[in-house]
């Protein structure tokens, strides 16, 4: 009897292999971003005071990333980045708008899983939505229809809601009312997580899973918290009472003393007049929101298990910026500072093994990644970086340095492994920060004054001017 010759047998063996991968189920994707989250208010992420079992589990499960960056530090530019493909300054989505008219016809990360047969869907805010304005009122926000097979809103009474309440920014001698817009508020409230938008957003979310367990789905699930007011159902608050007992970051005297005034966030506790008192207060507000957020995501996992789909569904959880509790006087974000810049990145892979990835990565990265392990085409024009090939080998390193901007204050960053490299304006301008990463993790101690530290100054100014020119030269005006 003949036998095959071992190359067509390899052939052959290629063949059924390829078949059989073809012939597999396509991956669901859940996509879990919540807003305004510091890693650092996460215990998987090492805090010991905010526990959150629920984001724990998922990071036991799948591979957490020490060093993700969003491509924007508040919410409008890094949404519409990472959905549309491109940096902030490719499209010009410098503030809260959709990325639609600057990409044209071009597919949208959740787009492009519409286009291969995907049921798509969101729930509350993915692209920019107004919080708390836009949970009041319940509205779409800044979204992109053509990006979803449905989409459901999810409205809420943030500042309004009944419980005791306290504006904490602004208010020295207690007298302010409580108040809306992106104001420091805390609010104990009343009723349970049904009543506010987040539990509404899990509960859809759950009954989505359920519903469309038969096919391929994309769902993309936002929650809201825990972006200001600070607001919660009162069980929440209950492990950070009294607040009074909460450590704030370490107060360095002449932290700013060494930095342009652009580097100065937008939000101190000096410009807020904020107290010792109110600043701890906004603290347990902020970690009981965080507590209430990860309560809501539990719900989410707890449907995908039931649901039989788990071992088939790339699960990914995020935040669309960090966010600073106090760390060198400054609270909230657009800071280029790591608290601000860097964000809580965990993805669970069907079949790959748990791990911690230390490489610097970019949100800018999902839409390609995600693609390519769905086993989608990847378009050629996105400018993130395809990091499959993490989920293998995670000890990997895919980028030298990972890029960020401020546009509300002309910021640019370059964070690699030892520099973090901020300049403020296009021809520095209004001012620059070198930190050395490996002696200052805190970024204490501004270097661009001292001339020893010069030739770093120059070589990243001509890095970010490339870096600049090559996010500029993109297929956008082609149409």
């Amino acid at each position: 009897m003949k036998t095959l010759p071992a190359v067509l047998v390899a052939c052959c063996g290629l063949i059924v292999a390829s078949a059989a991968e073809a012939a597999k189920p396509k991956p669901n994707v859940l996509f879990i971003i919540s807003d305004d989250l510091t890693a650092t208010a996460l215990s998987c992420y090492g805090n010991t005071i905010c526990r959150t079992p629920n984001i724990d589990r998922l990071a036991a499960q799948g591979v957490r990333f020490t060093r993700a960056m969003c491509q924007g530090t508040y919410c409008g530019p890094s949404r519409a980045s990472f959905l549309s493909g491109y940096y902030p300054h490719a499209t010009g989505v410098l503030g809260y708008t959709s990325p639609r008219p600057a990409i044209g016809q071009r597919a949208t990360w959740p787009q492009h899983f519409k286009n291969a047969g995907y049921y798509t869907a969101r729930v509350s805010k993915i692209y920019h939505m107004g919080v708390p304005g836009g949970i009041e009122d319940g509205g779409d926000g800044a979204d992109d229809p053509a990006s979803w097979t449905e989409r459901f809103n999810s409205p809420g009474p943030e500042w309004k809601a009944t419980g005791d309440g306290e504006t904490l920014e602004g208010n020295p001698d207690g007298t302010r009312p409580v108040v809306g817009g992106n104001t420091f508020v805390v609010v104990e409230a009343d009723g349970d997580d049904l009543v506010h938008s987040d539990g509404k957003t899990a509960a859809k979310a759950v009954e989505l899973i359920r519903q469309h367990a038969d096919r391929p789905f994309f769902l993309a699930v936002g929650f809201v918290r825990p972006h200001v007011p600070f607001v919660a159902p009162k069980k929440y608050f209950q492990p950070f009472k009294p607040y009074d007992q909460l450590p704030l970051p370490p107060k360095i005297p002449g932290d700013w003393d060494d930095i342009p005034k652009a580097g100065i966030n937008y939000k101190t506790s000096v410009n807020m007049k904020m107290d010792v008192r109110r600043q701890k207060k906004a603290l347990g507000g902020y970690y009981a929101c965080v507590t209430y957020m990860d309560a809501m995501v539990g719900q989410v996992l707890d449907a995908l298990d039931k649901s039989g789909q788990a071992d088939n569904t790339i699960v990914i959880f995020t935040s669309d910026h960090g966010y600073h509790l106090g760390e060198h006087d400054f609270w909230a974000k657009v800071s280029l500072r790591d608290e601000s810049a860097l964000v809580p990145l965990i993805v669970r892979v069907p079949g790959k093994k748990p791990a911690v990835c230390h490489s610097l990565v970019e949100l800018l990265d999902l839409y390609p990644t995600v693609a390519s392990l769905c086993r989608l085409d990847v378009p050629a024009r996105l400018q993130g970086k395809d990091i499959s090939a993490l989920f293998d080998d995670p000890s990997r390193v895919v980028r030298e340095a990972a890029f960020s901007v401020a546009p509300s204050r002309k910021g640019f960053l370059l964070r690699g492994d030892r520099w973090a490299y901020i300049q403020y304006a296009e021809d520095a301008s209004q001012g620059v920060e070198l930190f050395d990463l490996f002696k200052d993790p805190k970024q204490y101690t501004n270097l661009a004054g001292k001339p020893e530290w010069a030739y770093v100054i120059e070589d990243f100014q001509a890095q970010l001017a490339a870096r600049l020119r090559a996010v500029r030269d993109n297929d956008l005006a082609t149409d």
